[in-house]
């Protein structure tokens, strides 16, 4: 098993955007100014090119270009893990093999979602094909039912995998299942780790023995989800409580104008544009963007939301 250079993941990991230019195109200007921004915000490292990095829509080249930036911003500063999951098992081991020649940190990889690995071994047997692209990282496998359709078990995985792939190192783990993702956390014990990756939930994460989480909304809430952290650690489940609710109600805002697309224009009302989403998603009309704007108001997100050196650029700009 590889033991990671950056020691056992804690904290908040962002899910980071792939910036576009408005035709589509990576930009891959707006990155290193995420990644200070995303740095001064206290995240404790990067996952790149997952859901929300959009990395599915992205050509192979496309990938590469893209990870490779987020290094090279990033600049040893915090751990970068990049997703390189694909419907090729071929294509997804180059991706690693890129990865790890960048110097990303660690990898990690959805399954095939159109033909779907039909059986545990299967689905280890994928994976091991993706992981033995980079040798030398860590490897995460990516288990997130509501967007691959697999739904087998991701303790049997777990059991499995540890014995098949030698650089395996955990489990992003982006479902509701708390009970499975327990026994998972267990399972690994000290020397595996199963990363919390539904925001909205991240203090049942925490209570199930989680101690690092991959979020989307981490980009640009960021002060709901240390406050979280900072109240559960410190014994106030009241506290932590009240900013979980919070969460939830951003979470309740943004879902019905498609997560996605919500998700992008949230980060340029922040002031860390990053264009817009790639066709299938489809970017917010105007008139959308206005009135997810006035419903985030309305629950005071702007006010609740940021770490006070982003509130204050806000507030000057």
């Amino acid at each position: 098993m590889i033991q990671p250079s950056y020691g056992r993941l804690r904290g908040l990991v962002a899910a980071t955007y792939t910036p576009f230019h408005e035709d589509g195109a990576v930009d891959e200007a707006r990155v290193a100014p995420m990644v200070d921004h995303l740095i001064r915000q206290q995240m404790s490292a990067f996952y790149v090119l997952g859901s929300t990095g959009e990395g599915i829509s992205l050509t192979s080249d496309e990938r590469k270009s893209a990870a490779a930036a987020f290094v090279a911003a990033t600049a040893g500063r915090i751990p970068v893990i990049v997703q390189v999951g694909a419907e090729s098992l071929v294509a997804a081991r180059d991706l690693a093999s890129h990865a790890q020649q960048i110097g990303a940190d660690a990898i990690s990889a959805v399954c095939p979602v159109y033909f779907k690995p039909d059986s545990i071994e299967a689905l280890v047997d994928s994976m091991a094909v993706v992981a033995s692209g980079a040798p030398d990282l860590p490897f995460y496998y990516y288990h997130i039912p509501a967007a691959t359709g697999q739904t087998l078990s991701p303790l049997a995985f777990f059991q499995l995998a540890m014995a098949r792939i030698p650089n395996l190192r955990g489990i992003k783990f982006t479902a509701p299942a708390v009970q499975d993702y327990q026994a998972c956390v267990e399972l690994g014990g000290d020397d595996y780790e199963v990363l919390w990756g539904l925001d909205e939930m991240l203090l049942s994460g925490l209570t199930a023995g989680g101690i690092a989480a991959v979020g989307s909304t981490y980009n640009y809430a960021p002060a709901v989800y240390h406050h979280v952290l900072s109240a559960y650690h410190q014994g106030n489940l009241e506290e932590a409580i009240r900013w979980q609710s919070r969460s939830q109600q951003l979470v309740r805002a943004f879902v019905p104008y498609g997560p996605r697309a919500a998700q992008k224009a949230i980060m340029k009302m922040i002031g860390q544009d990053c264009g817009p989403s790639r066709l299938p998603i489809r970017p917010l009309t105007p008139q959308a963007y206005d009135s997810l704007r006035n419903e985030l108001e309305a629950i005071g997100f702007f006010d609740w939301s940021q770490m006070p050196e982003v509130a204050e650029s806000s507030a000057a700009g």
